[in-house]
């Protein structure tokens, strides 16, 4: 018997032993349930546009069903049009208003194929579950039109009345949107994000929005993630990155429109200090244009070169703070002779490209300037009072975690550390030796120590997980980056193209071979049947002919690829992983065209051996918990140990 203060508590929601039955019943049969759809998407890195677009099509799911209801009946164009409609509702029919194609017919065939269309995808699910998703105005009208059988006889004018209804109400439109969102809502279950939402792209911020309203939906932080979430806690060095890549990238509409950071400071202080430079190196990469933050070219680059300066300060500040990241190796402002506008990489000496430092004393080069001082005050205190970007980091925090084991998978955003003998690699901190799952339980305590310890009381813990969350972001052991550095200054500074490499950890050699895959899955107390490890962060070389799916498909590498940076790399946008009750299958992404045909090309992985139910996964477990509580509760109430109600 469970503790019976437990089962009274229990009792307020299910009061006599009738109450018990009823319950258990309706578990039971939801056990028996096939399971729902999970969603697994990568490094979305601020492509709202394409995220959005993927959410509302399912990924290609939408457009499928529409196929498979309508294949026979109806010609592709039409089939593509229905299914812009689902995606898009509210523009689709403002267009046809514009063009005067509305009229009381098409609303009634439009709405009655929704519907089919509705039936369909909730089918597996419960009635009860369909309602609670419904919209609020309509789920009676919407209930009753999924539920009826238009082809009885003693049914079919109701239901032909409760479409006219609608039309003659002058409220179809809205109907038309509340199916289209119900439909989107009921093929997607669950939505896994398995890190880098943020930089690059144009409005991250777009993205939190989106994910915050999402029904169910849980994140893997990348290395991208944890520079925001660090800069969001305060560290500066974090800072000076997420503002060192949306300068580089023309973001600015996602920092002052989107999060209110004040960005005027740095643009003032950057074209005083660099009036005389061009920042050629600095020039920001134009992949889209900002809609209402527009800054010159010219003062992007100036602003780009000040906040990049900062950064590598900064990060030499904490790289000397902490000897044991082993990082002394990216020390370079210590490394110039700034006479001769040369450094020192390994032993051998390299021309800068760009040599003009007025901001750097060579004997004291780590040392941030009054100015550039004053100057990281302001923005760390901009990004510590933005409600919006503290709003969208908080969520970042209760829904997301370094790893996440769910349904027999392994989601995490890079890589287990691995040394080059393929085995785990072990970090000593606090007296304690972490590796594998333990080091990932570890770091994730860090990383909440960073945002949420009170500073007062624990100032030194707070400052060392502070600095951490800088090391994950580049450091060479960090599961998030998962490289052996991070090459910013390479980039910039040095024509060798060599010296830019970045070797990922040996892990993504080894997690290619099946038995490194079963040793991680031993790792995190994962059956090897049927496991699989799901990352992001390395884009896919598909144009290279490279395959997301390794391991004798234990192992999915499914880095969206939205960010229009990779696209000449891998050759496409990335992937969708889609898990359905009969199937795994990897939705191929499209480079996103508005107004174009951006389905993606769906493709079957793996086929389950049988119809997966509810009761063949980490829910169904769930529910038989929730039963046996049920059980014994009603077994108390039959005993009298407790009251009925």
């Amino acid at each position: 018997m469970r503790d019976i203060d437990y089962l009274r508590l229990l009792s307020h929601e299910f009061p006599n032993a009738n109450s018990c039955a009823a319950e258990i019943i309706n578990l039971r049969a939801i056990l028996e349930l096939p399971k729902g759809n999970e969603y697994f998407f990568s490094d979305i890195h601020g492509e709202y546009k394409s995220f959005i677009h993927l959410l509302r099509s399912a990924s290609g799911v939408v457009g499928a069903k529409i196929n498979e209801i309508f294949g026979n009946i109806l010609p592709e164009s039409e089939q593509l049009a229905l299914a812009n409609l689902v995606y898009y509702p509210e523009k689709i029919l403002a267009d046809k208003r514009h063009k005067r194609e509305l009229n009381d017919e098409w609303y009634r065939i439009t709405i009655h194929r929704l519907i089919i269309i509705c039936r369909e995808v909730g089918s597996k699910y419960t009635r009860s579950k369909v309602r609670k998703k419904l919209p609020q105005y309509f789920d009676y009208a919407i209930d009753e039109l999924l539920h009826l059988d238009e082809n009885e006889e003693n049914k079919r004018l109701y239901y032909q009345q409760i479409i006219k209804a609608v039309i003659m109400a002058g409220v179809a439109d809205d109907f038309i949107i509340a199916l289209s969102e119900l439909i989107q809502g009921l093929l997607i279950d669950n939505l896994h994000v398995i890190g880098d939402i943020f930089d690059r792209g144009p409005r991250a911020d777009y993205v939190m929005d989106e994910l915050a309203s999402f029904h169910d939906v849980d994140i893997q932080w990348g290395n991208h993630d944890v520079s925001w979430m660090g800069a969001a806690a305060g560290n500066t060095a974090c800072i000076a990155t997420v503002l060192r890549i949306a300068t580089s990238y023309n973001s600015f509409d996602v920092l002052e429109d989107g999060y209110g950071i004040n960005l005027r400071p740095l643009s003032m202080f950057a074209a005083e200090v660099y009036k005389e430079d061009a920042c050629e190196m600095f020039k920001p990469h134009l992949l889209d244009m900002n809609k209402y933050d527009s800054v010159e070219e010219e003062l992007a680059a100036k602003m780009c070169k000040a906040i990049t300066i900062i950064e590598l300060k900064l990060e030499g500040q904490l790289i000397k703070r902490h000897p044991e990241y082993n990082m002394s190796n990216r020390l370079f402002l210590e490394s110039i002779d700034y006479e001769k506008g040369t450094v020192q990489v390994a032993g051998k000496e390299y021309v800068l490209k760009d040599s003009n430092f007025p901001t750097i004393d060579p004997k004291a080069p780590y040392t941030l300037t009054p100015e550039e001082e004053s100057l990281v005050m302001t923005l760390k205190h901009s990004f510590l009072h933005s409600a919006k970007l503290q709003k969208h980091i908080r969520f970042l925090y209760s829904h997301g975690s370094m790893y996440k084991v769910c349904n027999n998978n392994l989601l995490f955003h890079g890589c287990i550390p691995m040394n080059e003998k393929g085995e785990f690699i072990c970090w000593e901190k606090e007296g304690r030796t972490y590796s594998g799952r333990a080091l990932m339980d570890y770091l994730e305590k860090k990383i909440i120590d960073a945002y949420f310890l009170d500073e007062f009381d624990n100032k030194e813990k707070k400052k060392d997980a502070l600095d951490l969350m800088w090391y994950l972001w580049a450091g060479p052991d960090s599961p998030l980056f998962g490289k052996d550095k991070m090459t910013t200054f390479e980039h910039i500074f040095i024509n060798e193209p060599e010296l830019s490499v970045e070797n990922y950890n040996p892990y993504y050699e080894f997690s290619k071979e099946v038995e490194y895959c079963d040793r991680i899955f031993d790792d995190f107390g994962m059956s090897n049947k049927n496991a699989h490890i799901i990352n992001g962060h390395v884009p896919v070389k598909v144009a290279s002919g490279e395959h997301p799916v390794k391991a004798d498909g234990k192992l999915y590498v499914i880095d969206g690829g939205l960010s229009k940076a990779y696209h000449s790399t891998t050759g496409i946008a990335g992937y969708t992983l889609i898990f359905n009750s009969r199937h795994l299958a990897l939705a191929e992404h499209k480079e996103y065209v508005p107004d174009g045909d951006n389905t993606p090309k769906i493709q079957v992985t793996e086929v389950m051996e049988h119809r997966l139910l509810v009761k063949d996964t980490d829910y169904g477990k769930a529910i038989r918990v929730q039963i046996q509580d049920l059980i014994e509760l009603k077994e108390c109430y039959n005993l009298g140990l407790i009251k009925e109600k």
